[in-house]
């Protein structure tokens, strides 16, 4: 994840500009973030358009990429 000018984007190349964070593809590991960790770790507060790309990110994901 990273914090850039336009918001929160999910960078999977891990290469773009901002304040950036890991995040496991794993469920509790979202499910936390989610909570406000990944909140503190961008320095920022997760604005509601940041929160509904977070969550169906989540959703997209097969069972078999969150164990």
């Amino acid at each position: 994840m990273v914090r850039g000018a336009e918001g929160i984007i999910i960078d999977q190349s891990g290469k773009a500009p901002g304040r950036g964070a890991y995040l496991h593809l794993k469920r509790s590991c979202w499910e936390q973030a989610m909570k406000g960790s990944l909140a503190k770790s961008l320095r920022t507060t997760l604005q509601e358009s940041d929160v509904a790309v977070l969550l169906a990110t989540l959703h997209e994901m097969t069972d078999e990429d969150l164990d």
